[in-house]
């Protein structure tokens, strides 16, 4: 709880420092001065290619755009509770945690960046000792708390049979997790690219996100929006997730090309960053608007679906109060003008 007040507490003197000049956009002023705050994170994706080749920028040239990384999905809900982003890439567990009490966060779900693949592991330190998921009892593992890598951390234990008190599990960022790592302080770790590939070199993957899938509990990058800002500016939604679009479209097209900007943005070569994005699985923008995915205006799509079953699996782990409604969860989901917004 200390933590989590001392991370708000920094968070709001930065939203009152951002929130100068920034009019609609930030819930108050004058409406013709927009800006957009945009939270992303350092992991392989085309919201990195959108950033790197200012795509939004030039889509919306009126708009002053302010993009912050942030570590984990946690620390982007605190931000939103906050109130101090408009769009944020994050995860679908801390997604379904702040859709839930009690953060019930007033937030919408409006694209989808990636479905985790081989791009987030589980790992096991050179010299620990552990072999499989079994036995992992009595070991030390990080993994960032209330991330995607932590709610399939869980699952996988689950599948395993193995108690979340049968082993220690630590909250540690990813940055965080290599030095650990590093120490011997931990003996494996659920995280994700870039800093998956450096464990990987001295440790043993035992189970990725792409097999948890396989076995029902899959695992999202997703774009949200606060719904206070899709209310005041639905035509910057839409030109957001154009351009998120249009990185997709770069990935599977021109792999050189998501190659060179990913990898600026993760201080990798181009072709490190075309191998880390290899790893990760990527939708067509025309599957975006699909049943299976976020659906339509006349039919919302079954990541609502997805989203409760999170929730139902983090209710079962005692890491929130209560699950929302299916019916709760669709009114999240942003699909005003879809298809066809996504041309």
């Amino acid at each position: 709880m200390k933590k989590i007040l001392a991370v708000a507490s920094a968070l709001l003197v930065g939203a009152s420092l951002a929130a100068c000049g920034d009019g609609a956009a930030s819930g108050g002023g004058d409406a013709s001065e927009k800006s957009i705050r945009i939270a992303y994170q350092a992991f392989p994706s085309g919201d990195l290619i959108v950033k790197n080749q200012g795509l939004l920028e030039k889509a919306l040239p009126d708009y002053k755009i302010t993009w912050t990384k942030f570590d984990s999905g946690a620390s982007i809900n605190t931000a939103f509770v906050a109130k101090s982003l408009d769009i944020a890439a994050i995860g679908s567990s801390p997604v379904a945690r702040g859709l839930s009490a009690p953060l019930n966060i007033p937030y919408q779900v409006a694209f989808v960046l990636d479905v985790a693949g081989d791009n987030e592991a589980l790992v096991a330190r050179n010299g620990s000792g552990v072999t499989d998921v079994a036995s992992l009892r009595g070991k030390k593992v990080a993994t960032p708390f209330a991330s995607t890598a932590h709610y399939s951390l869980l699952a996988a234990l689950n599948a395993a049979g193995v108690k979340e008190s049968e082993l220690t599990i630590v909250d540690l960022e990813p940055q965080d997790i290599l030095a650990a790592w590093t120490r011997g302080d931990i003996d494996g770790a659920y995280s994700w690219l870039p800093s998956l590939d450096e464990l990987k070199k001295t440790g043993k993957v035992l189970i990725t996100s792409r097999e948890l899938a396989a076995g029902g509990k899959p695992t999202l990058d997703l774009g949200v929006v606060s719904t206070e800002f899709a209310t005041a500016h639905p035509e910057a939604v839409d030109a957001w997730r154009k351009v998120e679009a249009q990185a997709l479209d770069i990935i599977a097209s021109d792999p050189d090309a998501a190659g060179k900007a990913v990898g600026a943005e993760l201080n990798l070569t181009p072709e490190e960053a075309k191998g880390q994005l290899s790893q990760g699985v990527f939708l067509k923008p025309a599957d975006l608007a699909s049943p299976e995915w976020l659906g339509t205006e006349a039919a919302v799509g079954k990541l609502a679906d997805n989203l409760v079953s999170a929730a139902e699996f983090l209710k079962s782990q005692q890491k929130i109060d209560a699950v929302p409604t299916l019916a709760d969860v669709q009114k999240s989901i942003y699909v005003k003008g879809l298809p066809g917004v996504l041309g």
